[in-house]
């Protein structure tokens, strides 16, 4: 099955459904724009992240060394990637674990429901998973009659509050206090009717909740931070400890990994373990960091299956450009820092994977066309490449899609976008001297409805810009009246 599968060519894109669908991301923009109290909660705690990471990173003389090395280690296991994908299916087989390979979100999905149906039981604990999100096994899960219970705090306010993840690792960050007391008084059976905000409170409120969960579940699902292929072993990074619970008490441990994941050796682990808590939470390192190799008689589970996903990841290696996605080891430091993001939260982003890398990971999963305003939803500001831990370009990634969404509409006979549009009269007017020369000194027309050297509205199609931004006055003579009068009075 692995050599079939690893041999074929680059695979569909990702099930677009499973990626939670698409939308417009600026009119999904607008509508967040118009939500003040997401702003305050998304704004407030991006904050604090950014500040926490910047203490602990500057802590750390080699910071940069450490993120050159975390690159070119993903990229020299993203060239060989299949050879290690078969040293770590060989390797956890050998442990007692079973593999299994899945082309889609369907047949991952169907997988796993098998699995959990093999042993019997109607309901799973769950580890904070991207990957089992990007497949929406929980809704294929209720489907197949089996109740799947997230156990981070965060994703447990989610599912209760009937809602989506808006970030990668603070899923309710769009949420307050007063909104999780409200969500936990409604939906959590037996909660203390006097519950108050106090966040330690709210927390032991969700302890109590999962503790019964965490003692009958026979079955647990996690995703994977990494796997190193050496030895087979998985690894799940996290700071509640539900991760643990998960891990350890259950009869059978059901991993599902996107295929990137995977790193060569233990001392390839060592960078990322140093880059990650860092880059996350803003910690020098995880409190639970749960390693585990196949199985042990009489220890933990004593079923183990690692699911290997594709969904879309081999069309994007097959992208020399893009494929540097693939190397993002999920710790929402480009969310942290992107003004963006900061001002409409991830739900805008119409996907599980929201923030500057959402822009471009879900475009290049999905395909450019299924998700074309994505790679606009950003400022190219760079912000995002200084924090990514390990240096992914983004915004070039960014300028990468955006040219091949032009070139899907052209060879599609597609309108093309009005960006594209404006582009090709401003380079069939820049090609003519004379009209361009014609064209600045009408601008300054532009003087005549400024005021206080903004102009904040221009008829169809130029509105466009200014329902959203000022557009500068236009100055009173150009560059090219300035050339001339400097080089004649020379």
């Amino acid at each position: 099955m692995s050599q079939v599968f690893l041999g074929m060519p680059a695979h569909a894109p990702a099930d677009v459904r499973a990626l939670r669908g698409t939308q417009d991301f600026p009119a999904a923009a607008r509508t967040a724009l118009d939500n003040s109290q997401l702003r305050r909660n998304i704004g407030a705690a991006t904050a604090t992240i950014r500040d926490k990471r910047a203490a602990v990173v500057a802590e750390v003389d080699d910071w940069e060394e450490l993120r050159i090395a975390g690159q070119e280690i993903k990229a020299a296991t993203m060239a060989r990637l299949d050879e290690h994908l078969l040293r770590l299916e060989q390797a956890v087989t050998e442990r007692g674990g079973a593999v299994h390979w899945a082309r889609d979100a369907a047949e991952a999905n169907r997988i796993v429901t098998e699995l959990v149906k093999a042993t019997g039981s109607d309901e799973i604990v769950k580890v904070k998973s991207m990957a089992t999100q990007e497949i929406g096994l929980n809704e294929a899960l209720a489907e197949a009659g089996i109740a799947a219970w997230e156990t981070d705090l965060a994703e447990l306010i989610v599912q209760l509050g009937h809602d989506t993840p808006s970030h990668i690792l603070v899923p309710a960050i769009h949420r307050n206090r007063a909104e999780i007391r409200e969500i936990f008084l409604r939906e959590m059976p037996g909660v203390d009717p006097d519950l108050a905000d106090d966040p330690r409170e709210l927390a032991m409120a969700a302890r109590t909740h999962l503790r019964r969960k965490f003692l009958t579940a026979q079955v647990a699902v996690s995703g994977a931070n990494f796997a190193v292929a050496d030895t087979g072993t998985v690894v799940v990074v996290e700071s509640e400890g539900n991760g643990r619970m998960c891990l350890t008490l259950p009869q059978t441990l059901i991993t599902v990994m996107g295929i990137e994941k995977v790193i060569p050796s233990w001392a390839d682990l060592e960078v990322y373990l140093q880059l990650l808590p860092r880059s996350s939470t803003g910690e020098r390192m995880n409190p639970y960091t749960s390693t585990w190799s196949g199985v042990t008689a009489g220890d933990g589970p004593q079923n183990f299956h690692l699911i290997l996903l594709d969904n879309g990841r081999t069309a994007v290696l097959a992208d020399e450009v893009g494929r540097e996605a693939l190397h993002c080891i999920r710790c929402s430091a480009c969310l942290n820092v992107c003004p963006v993001y900061e001002r409409t939260g991830g739900h805008a982003y119409g996907s599980v994977y929201p923030g500057p890398i959402g822009a471009v990971l879900t475009p290049l999963l999905t395909g450019v066309l299924d998700n074309p305003t994505l790679p606009y939803a950003s400022t190219l500001c760079g912000a995002c490449f200084d924090a990514c831990p390990v240096r992914i370009d983004i915004p070039s990634l960014l300028v990468h899609l955006r040219a091949r969404s032009t070139e899907l509409r052209a060879e599609q006979h597609l309108l093309p976008s009005s960006e594209a549009t404006a582009m090709t009269l401003a380079s069939w007017l820049m090609s003519r001297p004379r009209l361009f020369t014609w064209a600045t000194r009408a601008a300054r027309l532009g003087r005549l409805i400024a005021r206080r050297g903004r102009i904040r509205t221009l008829p169809p199609p130029l509105s466009a810009w200014t329902t959203t931004r000022d557009a500068p006055e236009p100055p009173t003579s150009t560059f090219r009246d300035w050339w001339l009068n400097s080089r004649g009075k020379s």
